[in-house]
């Protein structure tokens, strides 16, 4: 039987299972597919197979898949801590550091090992060119930006960033891949820092940061703000927590270097907060402290294991 565009994608990798890696191979085992995560080492591996499988959990407690749905999406993952396993694969998705030294490293490594020519090469990226990834490879026509969004199994948008040298035929497959295999909404965006999302997003946190470094309101006023006068279901230095701070400050930093804007330049709050290690929910502490279970934020810093912190 022929294949289509849309039928070929089965056996997926993932490299690297942090936040966002361990989400993306999760909603590629939910969606029936064959999927192998690499990690750096074996207690990485382990511990993202146990990350993956308390979300599968705690999705199943909550009404979202029945326990034979997730034990069967669980069976489905595999972990490896060998690149070169990935050599079968029809489709892999980079969700490595956004480091630009790192992303190209194992966009080479794979130009090397994946052996389908067709295979789609997609990065996670939220702020790199995608056109020095491609460059990396032999095959810069089939590689492609596939940004998912925090946290992935919730949130449905991915943004499609081809660069000039993608293929019509890999966009093609990477959206179908996106739309129909899991369920996601594509937006397409051009090959610039930021894309779509963070182009907009990014400064508007910002403003927040500096908002709180001149000392106009508090950490508390500023998000409340946003929630209680604008709708936002989070405010801006809650969710740069979420998100991360270095996180953040890689995307600024991109940003500002494409464009020389100062309103995409970093704040130095911003900057020293990162370099002491407060990057947010995943430190335990960013422009707010976290509870154990780094939960609970949803207006500012009113909610329970929350509090906030000033500059």
């Amino acid at each position: 039987m022929a294949h289509t565009a849309s039928d070929t994608v089965e056996r997926i990798g993932v490299v690297g299972a942090g936040l966002m890696g361990a989400g993306i191979a999760e909603v590629c085992a939910r969606a029936g597919l064959d999927v192998l995560v690499a990690e750096a080492g074996r207690d990485a591996a382990r511990a993202a197979r146990t990350r993956i499988e308390t979300s599968l959990r705690r999705a199943a407690g909550r009404g979202k898949l029945t326990a034979d749905e997730a034990d069967a999406a669980l069976a489905r993952l595999h972990l490896t801590t060998d690149l070169g396993d990935f050599a079968d694969r029809d489709l892999v998705v980079e969700a490595v550091a956004e480091r630009e030294d790192v992303k190209t490293s194992v966009f080479a490594t794979l130009d090397k090992v994946v052996e389908r020519e067709d295979a789609v090469l997609a990065s996670n990226t939220s702020s790199i060119p995608v056109m020095r990834l491609g460059t990396a490879t032999t095959r810069a026509d089939r590689v492609i930006g596939i940004h998912f969004f925090n946290p992935v199994p919730v949130l449905p948008l991915v943004e499609l960033v081809p660069s000039l040298l993608t293929g019509p035929a890999t966009q093609d497959r990477a959206r179908a891949f996106a739309e129909n295999r899991l369920g996601k909404r594509v937006v397409l965006a051009a090959d610039r820092a930021g894309f779509v999302v963070n182009a907009l997003l990014v400064p508007y946190l910002l403003a927040a940061v500096r908002m709180l470094e001149s000392g106009t309101a508090s950490a508390t006023d500023i998000d409340d703000g946003m929630v209680q006068g604008c709708a936002h279901p989070l405010g801006p230095l809650a969710l740069a927590d979420l998100i991360g701070l270095d996180t953040v400050t890689a995307i600024a930093e991109s940003l500002y270097a494409e464009h020389k804007e100062p309103l995409y330049a970093p704040p130095p709050l911003l900057l020293r907060m990162t370099e002491a290690g407060l990057l947010g929910r995943k430190s335990g502490r960013g422009f707010y402290r976290y509870g154990p279970s780094g939960t609970g934020v949803n207006r500012g810093g009113s909610s329970s294991g929350v509090s906030a912190v000033g500059p």
